[in-house]
């Protein structure tokens, strides 16, 4: 695979709910995505083989990993293992903007099955 460039102006959005888009840059190996969640989104519990580190740029959230509570707020990172059962909702009325790096990639993501979070 080439070099690639890329410009996250230039990568359309997929609205996944009413308070839930995404942009995703996808490799052979792992996959980075641009999350912009607004007030009152929630992430419902679900667990997947990928290993995922969450970064947040504005906003807080609030995850459930393990049944440990943990808030997550700008420069921010949380690694969330492989297979951890978790959720997340945004805290407050600040709409949060976040990257979420994984590996191996979501295949689910780019095949439509994460029915999980288009409840």
């Amino acid at each position: 695979m080439p070099a690639r460039k890329f410009n996250w102006d230039e990568i359309p959005a997929e609205q996944v709910t009413d308070k839930f888009s995404r942009k995703m840059i996808v490799g052979v190996n792992e996959m980075l995505c641009w999350l912009e969640l607004k007030p009152g989104c929630l992430v419902p519990l679900h667990a997947h083989e990928n290993e995922q580190i969450s970064h947040v740029l504005k906003g807080r959230l609030r995850f459930i990993v393990d049944g440990e509570m943990i808030e997550v707020g700008p420069g921010e990172t949380l690694l969330i293992p492989p297979n951890a059962p978790h959720s997340a909702e945004v805290l407050g009325d600040e709409t949060v903007y976040d990257y979420d790096i994984f590996s191996p990639i979501r295949s689910d993501w780019l095949d439509g099955t994460d029915d999980y979070l288009k409840k």
